[in-house]
């Protein structure tokens, strides 16, 4: 059945639609199946996401009607391979809201703009490429209470601009025991300032959180007393039952409060298996918590390789809105996860109170930022390209192999990073930079491919021997 004479209006402008403030406006890219008109199966898509079905029925009235989500755009060659864009308006009439306190969710969202019109039968590729929320929605969202400033404060930095945090993700991710685990903790924290729970660890038998996290909390301890430092764990609170998680938050607080240093955790929650439901349990049973949003699993919906799900850029939108303190955004195509320079957006769009997305500038009108994680196959001689792209060093970056993985010992892979940061703030020449900075220099011997790659295979005879 053809509704785009109801689910359709292509005389709609855009701007306007904005300045009345009254919808939600996505952008799809779509590619029909054989036999489908492109505006049909745009319109049938906004039904089915709205107030429609498939058939006439006989409750609809004027109200509903008046409450259609709207096609209002086509370009049916937007892109080159097959597929075109449609941009569709739903009325902020159709979002569901708490009953308890009015908040805006972002569950019933997901489910309109992104629901059940993935399964559709007249299409073979849907993918959310960009969506608007207008200020009014906005404001009813939680949003991050927590940020990178907070973060920075504990570490005595400047609460603009403090720069760089140099992380780490323990290695290898699971098999290791409480004293070995404790162990690399403390071993990172004599160079580094952030460290987190990789996403499969939690309290596997071998390693129970009841046994890892008190000796984690004397390795914190010794480590901050040896540096004069402040450091920081991102602890896995990730569970199927909010009650868990709830009582995993609360036992690690209560464990790091022994040595007044409840405030240097963050909880690290897995964000796509748990969903929306995990991160806010989070964001409103630990406020004053640096919510750590993981994606594990993300590119279930968000690769680059499916015509399906939605744009990573969408990915970000939504936890900003769920209120994430900071979210992992990949590398950007300098670490081995998939992606490229251009997804600098990613960060803005967290960090930014004013970002224009790929098809929509979105106003955030003073909702907290969210901090870029950057986390994936990284490592010191990766990250001033890294910088250079981004035009900041304002993020978290977790480097498991890249510190670890350091010839001499995660304390001077943790320095190596800080010393890259610093080389790329000064402008200064790697190769030159590393001639008198020794850890950011052995970061080439511990990671000869990468420096071949990056630097030229003359790097050895440039910067000399270094032990």
């Amino acid at each position: 059945m053809d509704q785009s004479n109801r689910y359709a209006d292509l005389s709609l402008k855009e701007e306007d639609l904005i300045a009345g403030g009254k919808h939600l406006l996505t952008a799809y890219k779509l590619k029909t199946a054989p036999g489908y008109g492109f505006l049909e199966v745009a319109a049938h898509i906004a039904a089915e996401s709205s107030t429609g079905t498939n058939v006439e029925v006989s409750t609809t009235d004027d109200f509903t009607r008046g409450v259609d989500c709207m096609v209002y755009e086509i370009d049916e060659t937007a892109f080159e391979d097959g597929f075109g864009l449609f941009k569709a308006a739903y009325p902020i009439e159709l979002f569901d809201i708490n009953i308890t306190d009015g908040q805006y969710m972002v569950s019933q969202m997901h489910s309109l703009i992104l629901g059940n019109n993935q399964g559709m039968g007249d299409h073979v590729g849907l993918r959310l490429m960009d969506f608007m929320v207008p200020e009014a929605m906005l404001k009813k969202f939680d949003g991050p209470n927590v940020g990178i400033k907070d973060l920075w404060k504990i570490l005595g930095r400047p609460e603009v601009d403090g720069g760089y945090i140099a992380g780490t993700i323990i290695k290898p991710k699971l098999g290791l025991r409480p004293e070995p685990f404790a162990k690399a903790a403390y071993q990172f924290w004599l160079g580094g300032d952030f460290i987190k729970n990789d996403e499969p660890q939690g309290n596997q038998t071998f390693c129970p959180m009841k046994e890892v996290i008190p000796k984690v909390v004397d390795a914190m301890d010794r480590a901050q007393q040896e540096t004069g430092e402040a450091k920081l764990f991102s602890a896995n609170i990730t569970a199927d039952c909010y009650k868990e998680m709830i009582a995993r938050g609360n036992y690690i607080l209560d464990e790091f409060d022994k040595i007044g240093a409840r405030d240097h955790v963050a909880f690290l929650v897995d964000g796509f298996v748990t969903g929306v439901h995990g991160v806010t349990t989070c964001r409103r049973e630990f406020p004053d918590t640096f919510l750590h949003y993981h994606r594990a699993g993300h590119g279930a919906v968000t690769s680059y390789k499916s015509p399906m799900g939605m744009d990573p850029l969408c990915f970000m939108k939504l936890s900003r809105l769920m209120g994430a303190s900071g979210i992992h955004t990949g590398t950007m195509g300098y670490g081995k996860m998939e992606g490229h320079g251009d997804e600098r957006v990613l960060a803005y769009m967290l960090e930014r109170d004013e970002c224009m997305g790929h098809y929509f500038n979105q106003k955030w009108h003073g909702m907290k930022p969210t901090v870029a994680i950057i986390s994936g196959g990284m490592n010191a001689l990766r990250l001033p390209g890294f910088f250079e792209n981004l035009g900041h060093g304002n993020v978290i970056n977790t480097c498991g192999g890249g510190a670890y993985g350091h010839i001499d010992s995660p304390a001077a892979g943790a320095k190596s990073l800080s010393q890259a940061y610093d080389c790329w703030k000064s402008g200064t020449d790697p190769i030159e930079y590393a001639k008198t900075h020794n850890e950011f220099a052995r970061a080439f011997d511990s990671f000869p491919g990468d420096a071949d790659a990056v630097y030229g295979e003359d790097w050895r005879e440039k910067i000399g021997s270094h032990k």
